[in-house]
């Protein structure tokens, strides 16, 4: 450690800490890919893994090292045109559903890009001392990072899955299967109750502010559904019955002609399916995953059931499992699959979709400036998923985050908890 280092107040010191550590992370993710895994995108909702790459590192460099690093010029002039997402606010941007035509700049470039901000955010860091407001943004750019990089396993997942060869992304650990545990109903009774973050740790702003609800009594599974009982739906005629479905999700269905989950290949009569270890037979006890929100609440509604609501989820997490699970399967588990269920799991494993419209809470003010754009903007058109998965950091996941995809979305890891009233 340097003499420099050793003198920072300890959340300094545990700042650049963990930004080291969220940095490395993300290209540890990309190590087993090969270049050309690297720069392709098969759909407008993927993103090639080189552009997440630079993406997050422009996010650092715009709303941290061009404002407060006296003296900072861009590694590139037009890489906040080529790496802004969404922010209308911090100027013009390549188009999403043309990310893959970036054949230039060339991935080197791109890993060089990495450096250059990394060192100079390094100083960043480094000066005293840092105001509220920007380790507030510092913060935000570590979350952001670690959001990417789930984003990079469903995006991964897809160019690999998506390849007639189904090339494997790792080599799969040797993991013990206990099987899932039986179903039961957790009782949750009639009665008024305070969501929303509290506290002093980090949240995203659609996280506040804090109300009270109030729900009438109801039961919610104690595990997600299995791949086999999924199975069961689709061996009924679920996917061909249109009473399960809503009239979108039945249009969608017929236009994309789905039948069956993102990944899953029939051969034979016999049900395989991508993972990111390959092709692999279905495991009938593993909790079935990709699922769209139409699927999830197609098949609610052929087992009599409904999705909970994401009050009611939040609700139930807090009487029955409040504490976030020390084996819980989130990324440091290192296994990048869903495991078989024997305790509640609300969290790690899988996003589970909510019946809920993606909307603001009471009092919810989306901040002011460009990372006002980050999440109120997106409040329509969208359902909230729960939970975090196996892709997810442990520290980044919390009983009150809230995930929100649109509702044809099969890609990201998401599967379906029931709920029904008493």
């Amino acid at each position: 450690m340097s003499q420099s280092q050793a003198t920072l107040a300890d959340p300094a010191l545990d700042y650049l800490k963990r930004f080291k550590s969220i940095r490395k992370q993300t290209l540890n993710l990309v190590e087993p890919l090969e270049t050309e895994d690297l720069v392709v995108q098969p759909v407008s909702d993927v993103s090639p893994p080189k552009w997440h790459l630079a993406h997050t590192t422009w996010f650092f460099e715009v709303f941290l090292l061009v404002p407060h690093l006296d003296g900072y010029e861009l590694f590139h002039k037009d890489f906040p045109f080529l790496f802004n997402s969404y922010y209308v606010a911090a100027g013009d941007r390549w188009a999403r559903a043309s990310r893959g035509h970036l054949t230039r700049p060339t991935v080197q470039e791109v890993l060089a890009y990495r450096t250059h901000v990394e060192e100079h955010m390094e100083r960043l860091l480094l000066q005293q001392p840092l105001s509220p407001e920007l380790t507030h943004v510092i913060e935000i750019g570590l979350q952001h990072e670690q959001q990417h990089q789930e984003l990079l396993l469903y995006d991964i997942k897809y160019i690999l899955g998506h390849n007639p060869l189904f090339p494997p992304y790792k080599e799969e650990p040797n993991e013990g299967d206990d099987g899932s545990s039986p179903l039961e109903w957790l009782a949750v009774n009639k009665g008024n109750y305070h969501v929303g973050h509290q506290g002093e740790g980090f949240c995203f702003d659609n996280e506040q502010g804090r109300h009270e609800v109030h729900l009438e009594a109801f039961e919610i599974a104690s595990r997600t559904v299995t791949n086999g009982e999924y199975l069961e739906f689709m061996e009924d005629g679920g996917y061909t019955n249109h009473q399960y479905w809503l009239s979108d999700g039945w249009d969608w269905l017929g236009n994309q002609a789905v039948k069956a989950p993102m990944y899953w290949i029939n051969e034979e009569g016999h049900w395989l399916h991508y993972t990111l270890y390959g092709l692999k037979p279905i495991d009938l006890n593993a909790p079935v995953m990709h699922l769209s929100y139409y699927e999830a609440n197609a098949y609610a509604s052929w087992k009599g059931c409904r999705l909970p609501t994401e009050f009611e989820w939040e609700v139930a997490v807090g009487i029955h499992q409040p504490d976030i699970p020390e084996n819980g399967n989130f990324v440091e588990s290192g296994f990048l699959a869903p495991k078989a269920q024997s305790d509640p799991g609300f969290m790690g494993n899988l996003w589970e979709w909510t019946s809920s419209a993606y909307l603001p809470y009471p009092f919810y003010k989306a901040p002011d400036g460009a990372l006002g754009e980050y999440n109120g903007k997106f409040m329509i058109n969208q359902m909230v998923l729960r939970g975090g998965s196996f892709a997810t950091p442990k520290a980044h996941i919390r009983a009150t985050y809230r995930n929100f995809f649109a509702p044809q979305c099969q890609w990201l890891f998401s599967g379906l908890r029931l709920a029904r009233h008493q």
